[in-house]
């Protein structure tokens, strides 16, 4: 059993979300497939993916850290009667 087999990661890595987001749109313009060519298409939702994918990202770690900045000043304020 390899290390990766054990360990299932909680969060996906950005090949995984861009993958799953290349199939989907795939999926989703099956239709255009014959009108563009299938190499045309495929760049096309390879670099919409790439975006998008890029873009998720951004907005998780944006409320991430929107996250940790509303949980700092509780803590702070703790702090600040303690030492009173």
């Amino acid at each position: 059993m390899t290390q990766q087999d054990s360990v299932s990661p909680t969060t996906p890595n950005k090949k995984q979300v861009r993958k799953e987001i290349g199939e989907k749109l795939a999926g989703a313009l099956a239709d255009y497939k014959q009108e563009l060519g299938e190499k045309k298409l495929a760049t096309r939702v390879k670099e919409v993916s790439k975006l998008i994918s890029r873009d998720l990202r951004k907005m998780n770690k944006k409320q991430k850290r929107q996250k940790d900045t509303a949980a700092k000043p509780a803590k702070k304020a703790a702090k600040a009667t303690v030492k009173k």
